[in-house]
């Protein structure tokens, strides 16, 4: 048993040390010099996509001003439509009542008139005058 630890042990320490020994690659590749002719190429390139990309934002925010200004119309109409059908609905409603108000009040005119000839009829007339008090005229 003592020897089966002893060989473990041998067999580990024989692991750990294979880790610290450098290993050989063989596969580099060895990349080709790049000129200065090919850099300038590649930026013109890359410009060439940014200003495309510029011109695609740019119709982009073009696409949303005008979505923005149709939303503020759409908005100014619709507002102008609540404010139109707010002020017909209180036009409509005093010109439905005037009528009735200036019938009311020729009515009250009336009565107060008759009430004043009954109570001058009253005055010359005993008899109405006690009809007048039982119905609380007098």
């Amino acid at each position: 048993m003592r020897k089966a630890r002893i060989a473990s042990f041998i067999i580990a320490g024989a692991m750990v040390l294979s880790l610290f020994i450098p290993l050989r690659v063989e596969g580099i590749e060895v990349a080709t010099r790049i000129t200065d002719r090919e850099i300038v190429e590649s930026l013109v390139a890359i410009r060439g996509d940014i200003k495309r990309i510029d011109q695609r934002f740019d119709s982009i925010d073009k696409r949303f001003d005008e979505l923005r200004g149709f939303m503020l119309w759409g908005f100014g109409v619709t507002f102008a439509g609540i404010f139109s059908l707010i002020g017909f609905v209180l036009w409509d409603r005093r010109t439905a009542l005037s009528p009735a108000i200036r019938k009311n009040r020729e009515l009250e005119e009336r009565e107060e008139k008759i009430e004043r000839i009954l109570k001058e009829y009253a005055m010359k007339e005993p008899k109405m005058a006690e009809v007048l008090k039982q119905m609380g005229l007098l």
